[in-house]
């Protein structure tokens, strides 16, 4: 039986989804169809490797196909949601695999996630089991993972990855303990839900990013062709593979379309990286404007093995300054991909064959001929051309609203199915895009995206400080510093930045949503309509107000 469409998840209007198939976009191949038709057509071929695996096509599928069975013995089936907490190792993509196969949707944290963005994650969307890692990185994953499932009351299942099963906190399950002997699984319908990802983050029901089958494997399907990959790549994950850069544009998901290799690795810092280049005949990856910095200081001084498989570095997440974009291909020997994009859809890419001027100037044009874009005014009005505008777009893989979040949806859509980015761009005559900042108030720190509103509720909660407001100040690396203005609720205790940064982390936030510099002010200045004018604080910023 096919699966049902998931309540609260808004679909395409019937004539659209019609188009889509009748262009070619949406071809009703779910994700299970795609790896069983590669492990079909290249069973030895290698699939996935780390430091620690290296399964071929074969074993890949078999693999997920037992551990699906072995989750569903446990009661994970159709449209239950899992959160997926792994680092960038061989057993994601296992474990991705298994949950598409099962109909299960996937939703998608981070490594550095913590309690402050898992449990309100688990509790608005029901989720019912999660799949984490032992310890990584010094971390307990699986006993935070064990202490929020004691308070969220759908999570029955916790399960982790681990080399020591009995070092797991008692209840927590050992994942290896699920691969059963591949059994019959559901039949499934290419225009349900697959997945869920996260949109930055936000207080309250966080903005969850309902993708199908059929859209997502577009919008993968077509990156791996514009990004000329094919059965001898092998892409390297840099990044946190649940980010959705490096899941599909062209990312894993890409790699594996194309019968190329996926090659992880947990730590993305220059020496760790080159190794893996050297070690795995890497031919692709893609980086954020504050580490490609650091792959080319070190390249450029002469602290390099042998990158000569690298043909591609990708530059996305945020803006890549002209300067830095200039040096990436001397530095790296590699050429130089500009990729902008979103979770929501939209994906632009600078072309291989690009003249270098488009290529370090610009952030790319958009991947699909059948892309929508306007460049608008606050009301909505087109702008003249050349002008900049806020970018909003549609098209066969940008979702129309998200999971069952009616006010994010009002903001975030128009009745007639334009997504409002929330950035402001200028299109240029040759179609390429480039990307002036954000409208909203999001700090985009190294390719982090992170909520004013989520933080300002957390320093509201500090009891020396009587208001704050967050705003992004220009950053050479990080792109975006947060800058913390805070007004004292007694003017004889100021806040420190040491003090603020404690507070947040003992409140359970991830490290990179904290706060960069501190700015203790007596009064926020106002707009003509009495709000806080975040303009006039970037004017102090850059006039000279001091972070502490």
């Amino acid at each position: 039986m096919p699966s049902t469409v998931l309540n609260g998840f808004t679909p395409w209007p019937a004539a659209a989804a019609e188009r889509h198939r009748e262009q070619g976009c949406w071809t009703g191949e779910t994700f299970g169809d795609m790896l069983s038709a590669r492990a079909a057509a290249t069973p030895a071929a290698t699939a996935v490797v780390d430091d620690a695996h290296r399964w071929t096509y074969a074993e890949l599928d078999r693999r997920s196909r037992a551990l699906a069975t072995g989750l569903g013995r446990l009661g994970i089936g159709r449209d239950d949601r899992v959160l997926v907490q792994l680092p960038n190792r061989a057993e994601f993509v296992e474990v991705i695999f298994a949950l598409f196969r099962l109909g299960a949707l996937p939703v998608f944290c981070l490594p550095a996630h913590r309690r402050a963005e898992l449990a309100p994650i688990a509790t608005a969307i029901g989720a019912t089991a999660m799949i984490t890692v032992g310890v990584h990185q010094r971390f307990d994953h699986a006993a935070l993972a064990n202490s929020i499932r004691a308070e969220v009351h759908a999570l029955r299942h916790v399960l982790a990855i681990t080399d020591d099963a009995r070092a797991l906190p008692e209840g927590v399950l050992d994942l290896a303990d699920f691969r059963d002997e591949p059994g019959p699984l559901p039949v499934l319908d290419a225009s349900a839900v697959a997945f869920l990802q996260l949109s930055g983050g936000s207080t309250g029901i966080p903005k969850l990013i309902p993708r199908t089958h059929d859209d997502y494997l577009y919008s993968v399907r077509r990156s791996a062709q514009i990004c000329e990959l094919d059965p001898g790549t092998v892409y390297l994950a840099t990044l946190p593979v649940a980010h959705n850069f490096p899941m599909s544009s062209p990312g894993i998901l890409g790699a594996l379309w194309a019968g190329g290799t996926v090659a992880m690795t947990p730590d993305p810092t220059p020496a760790t990286a080159f190794a893996a280049i050297e070690r795995f005949g890497v031919t692709i990856t893609g980086l954020v404007p504050p580490l490609a910095r650091l792959w080319v200081e070190r390249a450029e001084a002469g602290a390099t093995p042998n990158l000569s498989t690298l043909k591609v570095v990708q530059v996305g997440g945020a803006r890549c300054q002209e300067e830095l974009a200039r040096r990436i291909g001397p530095a790296l020997g590699a050429t130089l991909q500009q990729v902008f994009g979103m979770a929501e859809g939209l994906v632009c890419y600078t072309r291989l064959d690009d003249p270098v001027e488009v290529v370090v100037a610009t952030q790319g044009r958009p991947m699909s001929e059948f892309d929508e874009l306007r460049v608008v005014d606050e009301s909505g009005a087109d702008v003249p051309a050349g002008t900049d505008g806020n970018l909003i777009t549609r098209g066969p893989y940008t979702i129309r609203g998200y999971f069952d979040n009616a006010e994010a949806n009002a903001r975030g859509f128009t009745p007639d199915g334009w997504y409002r980015t929330g950035d402001v761009v200028r299109l240029r005559p040759d179609g390429n895009i480039v990307v002036q900042g954000r409208a909203g108030d999001w700090v985009n720190r190294g390719g982090e995206k992170v909520s004013a509103e989520e933080l300002e509720a957390h320093l509201l909660e500090h009891p020396d400080i009587r208001e704050a407001v967050i705003i992004g100040t220009p950053d050479p690396v990080l792109g975006q510093r947060i800058c913390a203005f805070v007004q004292p609720a007694d003017p004889a205790r100021r806040p420190s930045l040491l003090s603020v940064r404690s507070f947040v982390r003992l409140r359970g936030v991830a490290a990179w949503k904290m706060p960069d510099d501190v700015v203790v002010i007596e009064d926020f200045p106002e707009t003509g309509v009495g709000k806080t004018s975040r303009k006039e604080l970037r004017r102090l910023v850059a006039e000279g107000a001091r972070g502490r």
